[in-house]
């Protein structure tokens, strides 16, 4: 395996992504799948990807020429293009981390990740998060997402490379029990 992580360059790389998001999302994968391997619940599309990584550099693994992870970043001027997370930028604009305001912090929200089937286990996923930790900490305080509860494997996996679980609520918009977690760069 000789995997590297670098940045979205190309169409091909993108579509690519979208083709790795369409494998693992909810709807695609069986119960079992989803919860020993957990999921991704988010839809995204072409355009929306390609303006946000103009915003900032979409972090991707690849194994040769193929996308075999990801790891979005979704900067708060995106809160409205995605509507099923509306709810979750709303949150945090009330929530405090570590005495003060979200929204009164750099921070960005983790989009979503996900590694393909085959090559999980073996680092990518902290493989990705170092990578944004190199390319984005000198523009962001913090790192914050959300996490569906039952998505076991994807909570330990962020507690692993250093999130904090820092609150709980249910979306009625996409009905399900969240952790919200933060990931603090300084």
């Amino acid at each position: 395996m000789s995997v590297i992580f670098t940045t979205i360059t190309t169409d091909r790389e993108i579509q690519q992504l979208l083709d790795l998001q369409q494998v693992n999302l909810t709807k695609n994968i069986s119960e079992d799948v989803a919860n020993d391997q957990g999921f991704v619940t988010v839809v995204h599309n072409f355009d929306l990807l390609s303006r946000m990584n103009q915003a900032y550099p979409q972090i991707i693994a690849k194994d040769g020429d193929k996308v075999v992870g990801y790891a979005l970043v979704m900067p708060e001027s995106f809160r409205f293009d995605v509507p099923v997370l509306t709810a979750m930028f709303e949150m945090l604009d009330k929530l405090e981390y570590k005495g003060k305001l979200i929204k009164d912090t750099k921070y960005y929200a983790m989009g979503q990740i996900c590694v393909a089937e085959g090559y999980r286990g073996q680092g990518i996923f902290d493989g990705l998060y170092a990578k944004h930790k190199t390319e984005l900490s000198d523009h962001f305080e913090l790192c914050v997402t959300e996490i569906a509860k039952r998505n076991l494997r994807s909570l330990a996996a962020h507690k692993r490379v250093g999130f904090e679980i820092i609150h709980e609520y249910f979306d009625t918009t996409y009905p399900e029990l969240w952790e919200v977690v933060a990931w603090d760069f300084s």
